[in-house]
């Protein structure tokens, strides 16, 4: 099937689709405004559903967070702007879940009725739903590529301490050239890229380096100083 515009998600490692969008921050034209930044673009179902509702609350109670690792989070859904409005007003004003209350969502949210944006991204899946985007979550560097790509069902909310764990790791990757083991937390040891040959499978096997140990020659790690 020749792909399209509604088929033809952004994958791994290419450019992510710029587009410009009306949001309940006002216009944002993406990726200009984002200079600079990671940008974790996520979209839910609809306004005022439950999932979504503790998904909104926990994002933007996390938002200094992901601020502290300049990254900004931008939402979406295929509702149009004063239902978004009134949505939020509703979490602000009456809904209080696992101790959050009075949470205001300051992070811009996309007004897609017509899933110009939605498609663009992949988010809209037929065999889920024609009407609703499913819960993607694309996580963008600041050169503007797609660097993780989450997808999850309509029934099930997102683990938003998993996307801020992987920001992390993959800044930590970038900045030190390295790797994070399965179940990587900041402050664990991180890997080595292995060696480009055996001369050097040898050398890193038995050099004797204090922040650096091997289980074998493919498999070394790096100590953590935090």
């Amino acid at each position: 099937m020749e792909e399209t515009e509604t088929t033809r998600m952004p994958l791994i490692g290419d450019e992510a689709p710029s587009f410009k969008a009306t949001t309940t921050q006002g216009e944002i034209n993406f990726p200009k405004d984002y200079k600079g930044k990671w940008v974790v673009l996520f979209s839910h179902p609809a306004d005022f559903t439950p999932v979504c509702t503790t998904e909104f609350m926990t994002f933007a109670t996390m938002e200094d967070e992901f601020r502290e690792l300049n990254t900004e989070l931008i939402g979406l859904s295929i509702d149009g702007i004063h239902a978004h409005i009134a949505w939020l007003r509703t979490i602000k004003e009456k809904i209080e879940y696992k101790g959050m209350k009075d949470v205001e969502v300051n992070f811009p949210v996309i007004a897609d009725i017509k899933m110009e944006v939605a498609k663009k991204f992949g988010m809209v899946q037929l065999g889920a739903s024609d009407t609703q985007a499913v819960r993607a979550v694309f996580i963008i560097d600041p050169k503007n590529k797609v660097r993780a790509i989450l997808y999850y069902p309509l029934s099930n909310g997102r683990n938003m301490d998993e996307v801020k764990r992987l920001v992390i790791a993959m800044q930590k990757s970038d900045a030190e050239q390295i790797a994070t083991p399965a179940n990587w937390q900041p402050g664990d040891d991180v890997i080595i890229p292995p060696p480009g040959s055996c001369g050097m499978a040898k050398e890193r096997v038995e050099a004797k380096e204090d922040d650096k140990y091997c289980l074998d020659w493919f498999m070394c790690f790096k100590k953590s100083k935090e």
